[in-house]
């Protein structure tokens, strides 16, 4: 992940029902584990940088039930470091309804297990409903759930890098002679936080690697990344900016639109997009809030991702087009990630290689 010979590329929510698509055709994603070990040894033998996956706890309802089946993404990301020999897998860990010392303890396992490959997906929280199926109390307000996160997140990074056992008395924890072996395998993983308020903003400056964002107007997102580094270097930090994609690549362009028509708005299950958006509006800011509403249609395409639609080259221009806007990289998804990611692999990575942005996939040794 920290490689910066190449325009980072991964995988987004391949453990969740439907990927990114909130779609009714029959060939949309199941999210087995079997497709998501197939999906991985195929993204391993690729040369793709990363897997990162969505946790959720109860789906968006509608006719699929979007995102009604999700593999836990701990214990996904654990299956898949073990079967692989170079990507990085996240695990995606929700704050509150995850102890840290706990946490600290498995993502350093996740680390042993596949030799430095691990990455922690940070998500403070905003999804009500979740909370309470969970039976808690989703704190008002972004400025409480970032403390708590905040609090969260430093009691992990004591138990990384201290050698010996500690107290810690905050206002959210209170915590007696802790202690974590085994530390993470090379220091302290890759660290990602979805961040679209102020204050989430903060704390992904402050405590992540990567800042996860939508690209929905380019222009605008060129201003803001650039803001957002010049933000973190005058405080001393370096962060990078990634964003998700949503790809329907095909021999031609008419091959491509007249698919997208067919899974992205003439089978769309729109009660569930209106139940997600709905939800975005209500308690989340990962997207922002006044160009949330001109996206519907991107919503059930991609989950509000940036279209790569058309040829080959046309795919490949997109995700130039990303880069040139100041992106260190993008996630993928597919309405069949095993069946269609071969033509991306085989028709668009060589001309990201070609054009400088990618470089050859080199495999390691098994």
């Amino acid at each position: 992940m920290f490689r910066r010979d190449q325009f980072l590329l991964g995988t987004f929510a391949s453990n969740c029902s439907s990927g990114m698509s909130v779609t009714k055709v029959p060939e949309r994603w199941n999210n087995s584990w079997d497709n998501n070990l197939q999906l991985a040894r195929m993204l391993d033998d690729a040369g793709i940088d990363f897997m990162l996956p969505i946790a959720r706890w109860i789906g968006y309802g509608g006719e699929t039930n979007f995102h009604g089946n999700v593999l836990e993404t701990i214990t996904w990301a654990a299956g898949l470091l073990s079967q692989t020999r170079q990507i990085t897998v996240f695990a995606t860990v929700h704050t509150a309804a995850n102890n840290p010392v706990v946490v600290a303890k498995q993502i350093a396992t996740l680390d042993q297990i596949s030799g430095g490959r691990a990455g922690l997906n940070i998500v403070a929280g905003w999804n009500q409903p979740e909370y309470e199926a969970l039976g808690l109390d989703l704190p008002s307000g972004h400025e409480a759930r970032y403390a708590y996160a905040q609090d969260w997140y430093d009691v992990i990074q004591k138990l990384w890098s201290d050698s010996g056992t500690f107290d810690w008395d905050s206002s959210f924890f209170n915590l007696k002679k802790v202690h974590a072996d085994p530390k993470p395998y090379a220091g302290t993983p890759p660290i990602l936080n979805a961040a679209g308020s102020g204050e989430g903003r903060a704390f992904a400056m402050q405590n992540a690697n990567f800042l996860f964002t939508p690209a929905i107007d380019l222009n605008r997102s060129r201003d803001e990344i650039k803001q957002l580094k010049n933000e973190a270097l005058n405080k001393g930090k370096n962060i990078d900016v990634l964003t998700f994609s949503h790809v329907v690549c095909r021999p031609t362009e008419a091959e491509a639109k007249e698919y997208l028509e067919h899974f992205g708005r003439n089978n769309v299950d729109w009660p569930a997009v209106d139940n997600l958006m709905n939800l975005q509006f209500a308690h989340a800011y990962s997207f922002p809030h006044d160009l949330l509403a001109q996206i519907r249609d991107r919503m059930a395409i991609g989950h509000g991702g940036f279209p790569l639609v058309g040829t080959p080259e046309q795919v490949a221009d997109g995700i130039i087009s990303l880069h040139e806007a100041g992106f260190r990289g993008t996630t993928l998804s597919f309405v069949d990630y095993v069946k269609e990611f071969p033509y991306f692999r085989d028709n668009v990575l060589p001309i990201l290689v070609k054009r400088g942005l990618r470089q050859d996939a080199v495999r390691v040794a098994t």
